[in-house]
């Protein structure tokens, strides 16, 4: 079963392999969306030690950046090292 947390995103590590798929027409989109409908779907992470690794939703994670959140609603999963 999966937690819901709220947590601040500079706690969030997004990892090197995953920065390099992100797409900035995605991100204005997704923030658009975020705007008028809230966050449709859930950021997934898990937990490494005091800080939270990205396991699904780097564009709704950038999109909430571009917004100027300082915190974001995340589920926490149990997930294997990539």
């Amino acid at each position: 079963m999966m937690k819901k947390q709220i947590i601040e995103i500079q706690d969030v590590y997004v990892p090197v392999q995953r920065r390099q798929t992100l797409d900035l027409q995605k991100v204005a989109a997704l923030a658009e969306s975020i705007i008028e409908k809230g966050q449709q779907a859930p950021i997934l992470v898990r937990p490494d030690g005091k800080r939270f690794v990205l396991v699904e939703g780097l564009h709704r994670l950038e999109a909430c950046k571009a917004l100027g959140e300082t915190t974001v609603p995340v589920y926490l999963v149990q997930a294997r090292k990539h």
